[in-house]
């Protein structure tokens, strides 16, 4: 989804109580607190209000079958404003009863016991969650939210660039990709990017770290420490370096906001980003070639380790605030909502579902069979209780310019980076 997924840090002067979990026999999944109550609010951003308002009425007619009387109220925001409302409301005895959550905010929220606890047994599909979007919504060992839909990444290149080489089909694996980008370069000059990577976009960078079989920081003991020292994760970090050296040549300093509309300028032959970026590019707005819309192509993300690159699932999660006074519906409209027939319609939608049996069947459509089995691959930021602190600081992009723009060498970026990835990753 084109949006930003921000992690959510602090919840200025909330001091809240974990409400129990509730009997898995009732199917709310949460407390049976506010089962009798009479009115529900569901806080959505506008993706559902513009996207899919007859799924959001089909969740309200289920609930309100069962509880006859019920008045559910919506209320709807965009994704930069959602947070800072959220906040002032959770301070008060006013809270929402499900809410909407990008899945790299849950983490900050759950830190700070804003969100009450609910067996996930009682939800649709929940043994098969994402792995991405399960970790997304678990923190201590308890499931504090449901993964309501995903967003995955994946490559995308040119097809006119590509023939003009003598290339017909998308690599398959990540030699025979840096093989038909060689080409490419060769042909184009030293001026055009034959993959345009920004240098800060951390969410591929550490696609190529897991790869390679590392990872931003590990739990040992009970603490996180980062990782990025490590071989693995050196490995990793110069895949990607290698990347930046031989295709990218623009600014070395940039980051990802922007990459759309920079490949509509017709100067890069391919990127690796969300799967909406690509079609995004080739809306008539942002393609300054004229060549787009009929030449783009997605493809899975082959990963040096002869594996399907791992990717960063965004997505959403929903909660239900402890503050809430009708847990018990708000999980039944969750599961109303987020279930199987639910599912369904999100996926119609062109959202990737919540969960492995779905995405599955998305590989039988030649329309879905990319980003869905480039989701299968995934990995998630590490659920510590300072990671919001290693977002907020920039930590991994300081990291990655450092190391594009030649400041520093590989191994001593990602040694800053752990130093300063340890001062703060276990801080609530």
């Amino acid at each position: 989804m084109k949006r930003k997924l921000i992690a959510a840090i602090g919840i200025a002067g909330m001091m809240v109580s974990i409400a129990a979990c509730g009997d898995s026999d009732s199917k709310s999944g949460g407390s049976d607190k506010g089962t009798d109550a009479k009115q529900l609010t569901v806080w959505l951003t506008v993706d559902a209000q513009n996207n899919w308002p007859a799924l959001v009425k089909a969740a309200d007619d289920a609930v309100a079958k069962k509880h006859p009387g019920l008045k559910i109220k919506h209320e709807y925001y965009g994704w930069p404003d959602k947070n800072t409302k959220l906040d002032a409301v959770l301070a008060t005895d006013k809270a929402p009863d499900v809410v909407e959550m990008g899945n790299t905010e849950m983490l900050g929220y759950m830190v700070k016991g804003a969100f009450a606890p609910v067996d996930p047994s009682t939800f649709d599909n929940s043994g098969q969650w994402l792995d991405g979007l399960k970790a997304s919504v678990t923190y201590e060992d308890k499931t504090y939210g449901v993964p309501y839909y995903a967003g995955g990444r994946v490559a995308n290149w040119r097809k006119d660039v590509a023939a003009s080489v003598g290339i017909k089909t998308p690599p398959k694996t990540y030699q025979e990709l840096t093989a038909d980008l060689d080409k490419i370069q060769k042909k184009e000059g030293a001026k055009f990017n034959a993959w345009y990577q920004p240098t800060r976009d951390w969410y591929a960078a550490m696609s190529f770290v897991y790869d390679a079989g590392g990872s931003i920081a590990k739990e040992e003991g009970g603490q996180w420490k980062a990782n990025l020292s490590s071989p693995e994760s050196l490995k990793g970090l110069n895949d990607f370096k290698s990347i930046l050296d031989k295709y990218m040549h623009g600014d070395k300093t940039k980051d990802e906001s922007d990459r759309y509309i920079v490949y509509g300028q017709g100067k890069s032959a391919m990127i690796f980003g969300a799967a909406w970026e690509g079609a995004t590019s080739a809306d008539p707005k942002n393609d300054k070639t004229g060549k787009l819309k009929d030449n783009l192509e997605n493809f899975v993300m082959p990963g040096p380790s002869g594996k399907n690159i791992p990717v960063f699932l965004g997505g959403s999660d929903l909660a239900i605030p402890v503050k809430s006074k009708a847990q018990g519906l708000a999980a039944e409209w969750i599961n109303a909502f987020t279930g199987s027939e639910g599912q369904k319609g999100l996926m119609a939608k062109g959202n990737l579902p919540n969960n492995k049996t779905d995405l599955a069947t998305l590989k039988n459509d030649p329309a879905t069979v990319v980003p869905a089995t480039a989701a299968e691959s995934n990995w998630f930021v590490p659920m510590a209780p300072g990671w919001g602190q290693v977002e907020k600081a920039q930590i991994l992009q300081t990291m990655l310019q450092n190391i594009g723009t030649g400041k520093k060498s590989v191994e001593a970026a990602a040694k800053d980076a752990d130093a300063a990835i340890d001062k703060v990753i276990n801080t609530k």
